[in-house]
């Protein structure tokens, strides 16, 4: 082998140590989690303070994950501010927002109402709202596990008398759906032990936020029958928006404004639903129940208890004498193959 292969050979291998050895000193020397640690470090001149962590119109009950602490720099701390060290979140929750709060801002003592002072209930009514109590038992209340701030369906259950022979209709049937829960047993906040878990009590009355409108329907309910609250989840307000998009009900703006559409899915997602009340009746859980009201017996015809029939008098003609008309009812076409017949619906009349 000549010398100038040998020096060309020589100087690849000290090239290949070279860039070995430097790689090797990017890759140990690195200060990463330094630069990370040092990233997530308090700024200087700083005090965390409470601030939202989403917008929290006025009515708002605040729960845990309403709040969070972010450092704010200290000559725009306010007196009136909750600062880390001497607020604690856990004892705000059940507080009710005075006035709206966007996302971000720092919240102040004047913006809350507590539990117990004057005007609480008040405050957490949306505008047009009112509140109305119910009674409630440990198995119609979801067994305590329903607190301020949850949304739940109302659920009447009812026996419903015919006059007939056998049990009365045994029924239920959501009547109302997505209330608001303000309280329980007088009670605005949830309950924590030494450890911050919740502590779950019966309770036998829940008040709920509702419109003028269904407050009447809630006061007569109450006399028809037996009141139960069945617990909503927060995907089942997703599903209800879509759907009410979908068939028309509400309007999406036209322009497009991103804020005007997270305003409107806020205004449907708090509002209480009437109407499209589902049922189930006894039949629907037990054969030997009733599917429909029972009918009058032949005894109770308005006839004194004769078990005979009233004789009807028979319609007059068009002239004395002359039997009246037959009017037919309304007809139904049924067409099987080449073959059309007509169905008669409702009877002569």
């Amino acid at each position: 082998m000549d010398a100038r292969k040998l020096l060309l050979l020589a100087g690849a291998l000290v090239v290949a140590v070279v860039t070995a050895l430097m790689a090797r000193s990017l890759m140990v020397g690195t200060p990463a989690p330094q630069a990370a640690a040092a990233s997530n470090a308090a700024p200087a001149n700083t005090t965390e303070v409470m601030v939202a962590t989403r917008a929290l119109p006025v009515g708002t009950i605040l729960d845990a994950e309403a709040v969070k602490f972010v450092a704010w720099p200290k000559e725009l701390v306010e007196g009136a501010y909750f600062v880390k060290g001497e607020s604690e979140p856990g004892k705000l929750q059940g507080t009710v927002v005075r006035y709206a709060i966007p996302a971000g801002q720092p919240i102040t003592q004047g913006a809350l109402v507590k539990p117990g002072d004057r005007g609480f209930l008040a405050a957490a009514l949306g505008a047009g709202m009112r509140a109305v109590t119910v009674p409630v038992s440990a198995q119609t209340s979801v067994a305590g596990f329903v607190f301020p701030g949850d949304r739940v369906d109302l659920v009447l259950t009812q026996s419903v008398s015919g006059g007939g022979d056998g049990p009365p209709l045994k029924a239920s049937e959501t009547i109302l759906r997505n209330l608001r829960v303000l309280a329980t047993d007088q009670r605005t906040d949830k309950q924590t032990d030494e450890k911050g878990n919740t502590v779950v009590n019966t309770f036998s009355t829940v008040t709920l936020e509702t419109t003028p409108k269904i407050a009447e329907k809630i006061a007569v309910a109450q006399t028809v029958g037996d009141l139960s609250l069945s617990l909503r989840s927060i995907a089942d307000n997703q599903t209800e928006l879509e759907q009410a998009i979908a068939s028309g009900e509400v309007e999406v703006p036209a322009d497009g404004d991103p804020k005007k559409e997270k305003e409107m899915l806020a205004r449907l997602a708090a509002r209480p639903i009437e109407g499209g009340a589902t049922f189930a009746t006894g039949a629907d859980v037990s054969r030997f129940q009733r599917s429909t009201v029972p009918g009058k017996s032949s005894s109770d015809n308005g006839n004194g208890g004769n078990s005979a029939p009233a004789p009807q008098a028979a319609p007059a003609g068009p002239f004395p004498g002359a039997a009246a008309p037959v009017r037919r009812g309304p007809v139904v076409v049924v067409v099987r193959g080449n073959t059309e017949s007509e169905v008669q619906v409702g009877g002569t009349k």
